[in-house]
């Protein structure tokens, strides 16, 4: 499924089209994959808006690959021939700059996004380099692996930039694919620690007490107490308001978004600084994840058995899901079925 420009799904509703492209060659470095299913994820829909538009077209979307590897280039060594790897949102880093060199692959200014700007999974094969291509445990099913790959490594990634400890409360705006693989995380990692949902919608609350929030309401809702920190998994600004308010003295609002949607853009104007900044509370952007955010999420997802909820399409079913994601129509993780 290809993306040939740029358009707004309010009026586009089949942003992608369906076509045949020759198939992918590796270079050195590299491995080439048969994908079996790929994760659908809202960075697709601000790449296809041009919130974080590709550098060209056609451009294939798709950065939640799962798949089996069906050669390799020069120079490979780490997999083998049909072994079982993932591929998620970074796809290569430069590897020398200061950013690299202490970790932080995500701020590379050479940092690449599969399925941005390379081709992704939505496609039966694909390349990448293999130091970001990953194992996947036997634990999961194709499906069910795919959300992993971003919705929780970036889920990952936000919660460590909490600095939740046991025993603090935590806020979730949204509970989409990425928010419900955090509270499951928290379940885990925190038992101590209770979390408060913020979402638009009944189902998504529902959603979210059956999983083990503590309370679940409206966006614009005030939990029965403060919280010392939030995660902001929503496309838009007005929860980014919301959450500060809610937000005890020292507590830090963590915004897992790489775009946000500019309708609402207007609710920035509405902050009033004593109400939603005073007393050292924080906001933290995250940018994108790092390969090591991927497998170590990967890792303690599969020592948890963590089941993500998942709904399946097939490859030609793309556009249906992107336009239900952009509508709202959202339980767990969206997940296309390629092979």
């Amino acid at each position: 499924m290809v993306l040939n420009k740029i358009c707004n799904l309010n009026d586009c509703k089949t942003p992608l089209t369906f076509m045949d492209l020759p198939e992918p060659v590796h270079g050195p470095g590299e491995i080439l994959i048969k994908v079996s299913t790929c994760g659908v994820c809202h960075t697709e829909l601000d790449e296809i808006e041009g919130r974080t538009p590709p550098p060209f077209f056609p451009v294939v979307p798709g950065h939640q690959a799962v798949g089996r590897v069906a050669s390799s280039g020069k120079d490979t060594r780490k997999f083998s021939i049909g072994e079982r790897v993932g591929v998620a949102w970074i796809f290569s880093a430069c590897g020398k700059c200061k950013f690299c060199v202490n970790g932080l692959e995500n701020l590379c200014p050479e940092f690449k996004a599969t399925g941005r700007d390379v081709n992704g999974g939505y496609a039966e094969f694909m390349t990448v380099p293999e130091k970001f291509a990953y194992r996947i445990p036997e634990t999961f099913s194709d499906a069910q692996a795919a959300p992993l790959l971003c919705a929780g490594a970036i889920g990952y990634r936000s919660l460590k930039l909490t600095g939740l400890k046991n025993g603090g409360n935590l806020g979730l705006t949204g509970f989409g694919a990425s928010a419900h693989l955090v509270l499951k995380m928290v379940r885990h990692l925190y038992p101590q620690s209770n979390v408060f949902v913020f979402a638009r919608n009944e189902t998504e609350r529902s959603f979210a007490t059956s999983l083990g929030a503590v309370w679940a309401g409206d966006t614009s809702d005030q939990p029965p107490e403060l919280l010392d920190f939030m995660i902001d998994t929503t496309p838009a600004w007005k929860p980014v308001v919301e959450a500060l308010r809610n937000l005890d003295r020292g507590g830090r609002l963590v915004v897992n978004a790489i775009r946000k949607e500019s309708r609402d853009k207007n609710f920035l104007l509405n902050m009033d600084y004593p109400s939603h900044l005073w007393m050292e509370k924080e906001i933290k952007s995250v940018a994108n994840v790092t390969s090591s955010d991927v497998f170590e999420f990967i890792n303690l997802a599969a020592e948890m058995n963590i089941q993500p909820e998942v709904r399946e399409y097939s490859l030609k079913e793309a556009n249906q899901a992107l336009v239900e994601l952009k509508t709202g129509i959202i339980r767990g993780a969206k997940v296309l079925k390629i092979s």
